[in-house]
């Protein structure tokens, strides 16, 4: 009978893998910067959530619980490259990045701005503009209040207007910097 309970579980963390996997490893792309490390942040976090599915899929919003800890180890990882770019470069002089497959000019700006914020703004700007997400889910998937969630977007897009050097940041660049806008982000839970 456990075999019975055990296969019920992992078909069902199965289908949330699949309905999930693509939008979290967005998320961590976002959040980090790092196309390369993208799909490996959301990875992680899949299996974090499967060694811990029982609680996960009796939460009220798995797909917060999951969005949570992706921006966690979005957050670790910043913090580690952070950490050794800056022991690198006390050893080698900083050089110049080359961008292999150049973005539309616009997008490229906009992820570097949205790099050079904080990151519980840039992670409050990401899921509200980018993933569409309510304050209230963004709230759930950050672990703060729904009033954070308000002044941390409203002042994350400020400073992105600063950075781009427009009166406002442009909500349709913010869209296109990682997300195919469709209505409404896949895998959103109401």
């Amino acid at each position: 009978m456990g075999t019975v309970v055990d296969d019920a579980a992992s078909a069902e963390f199965h289908a949330f893998f699949e309905r999930h996997y693509a939008e979290l490893s967005r998320l961590a792309l976002l959040l980090t910067g790092e196309s390369d490390t993208a799909d490996d942040l959301a990875a992680d976090a899949l299996l974090a959530l499967w060694h811990r599915w029982d609680r996960v899929r009796a939460a009220d919003h798995p797909a917060a619980y999951a969005r949570g800890v992706v921006a966690n180890l979005a957050r670790t990882r910043i913090r580690s490259a952070v950490r050794e770019r800056r022991r690198i470069a006390l050893f080698w002089p900083q050089r110049e990045e080359r961008t292999e497959n150049p973005d539309v000019a616009g997008v490229v700006d906009v992820r570097e701005a949205l790099r050079r914020l904080p990151f519980r703004k840039r992670a409050c700007v990401v899921l509200r503009h980018a993933f569409d997400l309510s304050e209230k889910d963004t709230a759930l998937a950050l672990g703060i209040s729904v009033g954070t969630v308000k002044s941390q977007t409203s002042k994350g897009m400020a400073e992105l207007g600063r950075l781009l050097g427009t009166r406002q940041a442009p909500l349709r660049t913010v869209h296109a910097a990682g997300l195919p806008r469709t209505g409404q982000a896949a895998g959103r839970d109401r």
